[in-house]
Order: structure tokens, then C-alpha cells, then sequence
């Protein structure tokens, strides 16, 4: 354990990411699976960019949102993959306080943004099935823009917000973190003063980025599902439910994952749970969502086709 001296008390100075295993025989298998996984998402993700933009046809609001998506996958499996393969390389899992806490700041950073893009999708799809008239214009370029930069915005002031509160805390014991990265129910499990505080922000940051969105989501799908239900075409029905069958596949992952992840405070046994928790949604979730995207969506198949393919679309 570094600690550094402070005042008579022992301050923490770096913590020790355990990791997914203690066995080092493991190491190497588990550096090529979450290699792979790394490069199979930064190219899925940048497929699905690239195919949005030399698609006319998907200049859309809904491919706008999708393609910052890809982005905010990349950016939250850079967060913690690489550093996760850095230590399955190196007998060294240590990782400087200040590293931690920048850490810690980009990843809720990037899935805040994710929560609210998710939240604003479910508004696109209500809006361009419910209130077709009015799309056009409720879903301007300047409206999207205005609701991409809301989310950046309010995750931020979040993100900002429970950082430097975790920096309030003092850490003079224990440093090692039953984690593969630097997150705040762990983290709370090592301080030395009281976390009331902290866990009473979370809570907080839960309802209004977490429940709130989703009632959104619920509300919204609810009045998509009503008037999907009243298109007489079969044809037509299917082209909706596919829509937004796949934004729903997502949303399932994102918000399942994050309640089991942030919903269970103060449970130790909870830690190695987490892992497996943390894995499906800084790992599993980014590699799917193109694939989940594209799976039904024969605009989006034929884009990629073209791009890999180095066709220029039809006219």
C-alpha cells in the first residue's frame, strides 16, 4: 500500500485495482478476449459513423443521435479497457489517486450522455410516429444540436458534481479496489469519513438521470406502441416495431445494467458481482450496439455495405 504522510494520518495516495482475477495464468487469455472486444467496438462503432455519414438517406434526427451514440460507446470502453490491459500485462495494478478520480469523472461523464441521448432517441421516435406533421419542425438541425449539448451539459455538471465529492473523502486505510476501474460504490467501501453525503448525491443523480429518463422512455414508447397498433398495414407495423425494437434493446441493457450497478450501496458481497455487472456495461453493451442497430435495419446494412465495399450511394 503507497501512503503518504499527512497531518499524523495516513492518506491513500493510489489504489490497487484487484481486477477480474488473481490468477496470472488467466492473464493473457483475458488480454486477447478484451483486446478483441476493444477492437471489434472502436470498428463497429466507427462503421456505423462512417455509414451515417455517406448515407444521404440516414441525415436523419435519429442517425444524428446514433452516431453520437457510437461515439459516447467508444469514448466509455477507451475509459477503462485500456487501462485494464495495461495491468494484465504488468505485474503492476496500482493507479495514482489523481488518475482515479479522472477515471471515475469520464466514465460517468460519457454514460450520463448516454442516458439522456437514449432518452432524447425515445422523443425522436415519439415525435416521428405520434406528431408526423410537426416532425420537421420540432426536430430541427437546431433543436437537435440544442438537445445534444443539454445532455453534455447536465451529465457534466453531474460528473463534475460526484468527483470532487469523492474528492472530499478521506482514504487512510485500505486501498485496494474490488473493481477493474475506479467507480464510486467501491470507492465509498474504502473511506475512512462518512459517505452519507456522497451516497445521498448518487441517490440523487439516480432519480434525476436515471428514473426520470426512463418514466420518459416509458411514456413515450407507450404512445409509439398505441399508434403502431393503429396502422392497419402489416408492413407498416413492422417497420415501426423494428425501429424501435433495437433503441429498446439498448435502453433494456443500459438501465438494467446501471440499477444493479448503483441500486445496491453498501453491500460488500456485492463487489464481485459488480465485475461481471461493470463488464456487460463498459464492454458488452458498446461491442452490441451495432450490431443491434444494424441487425434489422436494412438502411443501415446497406450504408456499411457500400462503405466497406467503397461504393458511392445511389443518387
Amino acid at each position: 500500500m503507497d501512503l503518504g504522510a499527512s497531518e499524523n494520518d495516513s492518506v491513500v495516495t493510489e489504489f490497487v485495482l484487484l481486477g477480474l482475477t488473481d490468477t496470472p495464468s488467466l492473464h493473457p487469455i483475458l488480454f486477447v478476449i478484451f483486446l478483441l472486444a476493444y477492437v471489434a467496438t472502436v470498428a463497429g462503432n466507427f462503421s456505423i459513423l462512417a455509414a451515417i455519414f455517406a448515407e444521404p438517406k440516414l441525415h436523419t434526427p435519429m442517425y444524428f443521435f446514433l452516431g453520437n451514440l457510437s461515439l459516447l460507446d467508444v469514448g466509455c470502453i477507451s475509459v477503462t479497457v485500456p487501462a485494464m490491459l495495461r495491468h494484465f500485462m504488468s505485474n503492476n495494478r496500482s493507479i495514482p489517486y489523481t488518475s482515479c478520480l479522472s477515471q471515475l469523472f469520464f466514465f460517468h461523464l460519457l454514460a450520463g450522455v448516454d442516458c439522456f441521448l437514449l432518452t432524447v432517441m425515445a422523443y425522436d421516435r415519439y415525435l416521428a410516429i405520434c406528431q408526423p406533421l410537426t416532425y420537421s419542425t420540432r426536430m430541427s438541425w437546431g433543436i437537435q444540436q440544442a438537445l445534444a449539448g443539454m445532455s453534455c451539459v447536465f451529465s457534466f455538471t453531474n460528473a463534475l458534481t460526484q468527483t470532487v465529492a469523492l474528492s472530499t473523502l478521506n482514504f487512510c486505510g485500505p486501498n485496494e479496489v474490488n473493481h477493474f476501474y475506479c467507480d464510486l460504490p467501491q470507492l465509498f467501501q474504502l473511506s475512512c469519513s462518512s459517505t452519507q453525503l456522497n451516497e445521498l448525491l448518487l441517490f440523487v443523480a439516480a432519480a434525476f438521470m436515471g428514473v426520470a429518463p426512463l418514466v420518459l422512455i416509458t411514456v413515450s414508447y407507450g404512445h409509439v406502441a398505441a399508434a403502431v397498433l393503429r396502422i392497419r398495414s402489416a408492413e407498416g407495423r413492422k417497420k415501426a416495431f423494428s425501429t424501435c425494437g433495437s433503441h429498446l434493446t439498448v435502453v433494456g441493457i443500459f438501465y438494467g445494467t446501471g440499477v444493479f450497478s448503483y441500486m445496491r450501496l453498501g453491500s460488500v458481497e456485492a463487489s464481485d458481482k459488480d465485475k461481471g455487472i461493470g463488464i456487460l456495461n463498459t464492454v458488452i453493451s458498446p461491442m452490441l450496439n451495432p450490431l443491434i442497430y444494424s441487425l434489422r435495419n436494412p438502411d443501415v446494412q446497406g450504408a456499411l455495405r457500400r462503405v466497406l465495399m467503397g461504393r458511392e450511394p445511389p443518387k
